[in-house]
């Protein structure tokens, strides 16, 4: 029987990269990643070589099933130069040391777009919607836009095995939100750009486009969007000690352009001090604040200072490799 497996990628493209994807066909085929092999493409033509040695190759890191075609998976790679060294583009090399020890939550909002008028979902061709309040979590046609293809979209991440914990509109008109939990950075970046993918190609069968801009609405009152990086070791679950978490919010404090340097570009349109944010050039941290850089979750401390921080500044179109590789870090230097 053959079969179908979809390659998946990140260009070169700056300064947000996008998802690439070319389809290989495999004879008798038993879906586990060992049977991938090391694919190549034309750099050239994303933005990641010349055209004079244009060479670049795949390298399979992940597999599903892909639940849209029959007999078919879907392959997450990373980059690698002709001689198997990691593409400068590669952000999943970046990833220094990764066991389950770290784990990671990302919250992943979104902006579906209307490719006709080129606005969210729910906004008239001129003016706006009503303002913000009943389009979080919101019921209902007059409140709630593209659930058809968000639910579609939960849908095929369960069957495809991606650890999706929970789906929400967001208090935008066409905005949208998946949770993916994961034990591992790099399982929680691989998790999340094949939700991504697969959010994409669900889109792309309405005729609709996805936004993961921070700030697609520019200088309104409408929010941006994020990718909220709730995150944890095993010292955070089990020591019980407030001082912890304390020093690791310090230490984030102390390291703020490490964060925000690989935090998604165009952030500065999106952290304004405004919206549920803090600003940019500046770090706070406070228990159940939404307004602050790291919140403290109320859960955290009824547990006895057991638990996880969460870091609200990454943005919607930042790449979750580079986040937890920093966020690794800041936490292991705090508790050194």
């Amino acid at each position: 029987m053959k079969s179908k497996l979809e390659y998946i990628w990140l260009d070169g493209y700056k300064p947000t990269q996008s998802l690439r994807s070319k389809t290989m066909v495999r004879n008798d085929f038993g879906g586990t990643l060992e049977e991938c092999p090391v694919w190549s493409f034309d750099g050239s033509s994303t933005e990641q070589a010349e055209g004079n040695d244009s060479d670049c190759l795949l390298k399979p890191v992940a597999i599903i099933p892909d639940p849209d075609r029959l007999n078919s998976f879907l392959v997450m790679t990373e980059v690698m130069n002709a001689d198997g060294t990691p593409h400068v583009s590669n952000g999943r090399a970046t990833i220094e040391e990764d066991d389950d020890d770290f784990w990671f939550g990302f919250e992943q909002e979104y902006f579906l777009i209307d490719t006709d008028t080129n606005l969210p979902l729910g906004f008239p061709e001129n003016g706006f919607p009503a303002p913000q309040g009943p389009y979080y979590c919101s019921v209902g046609g007059k409140n709630s836009f593209g659930r058809q293809i968000v639910e579609e979209h939960l849908d095929m991440c369960l069957e495809a095995g991606l650890n999706v914990e929970g789906i929400n509109a967001e208090v935008a008109a066409g905005q949208w939100e998946y949770q993916i939990f994961a034990k591992g950075a790099k399982r929680a970046g691989d998790e999340i750009w094949m939700a991504r993918y697969l959010l994409e190609r669900t889109a792309e069968k309405y005729g609709v486009a996805v936004d993961l801009h921070p700030k697609p609405l520019g200088d309104t009152d409408w929010n941006g969007s994020g990718m909220h990086a709730n995150f944890s070791n095993g010292v955070m679950r089990d020591s019980g000690k407030e001082e912890i978490f304390t020093k690791i919010c310090e230490e984030f404090g102390k390291n703020i352009q490490r964060h925000i340097s690989v935090y998604g570009a165009e952030n500065d349109q999106r952290l304004t001090g405004k919206h549920e944010t803090q600003s940019i050039d500046q770090f706070s941290y406070g228990v159940s604040d939404r307004g602050a850089s790291i919140r403290i979750p109320v859960g955290t401390i009824e547990d006895g200072w057991k638990g996880r921080l969460e870091d609200r500044r990454p943005a919607s179109n930042a790449d979750p490799y580079k986040v937890a590789a920093a966020v690794i870090k800041t936490t292991t230097e705090a508790l050194k």
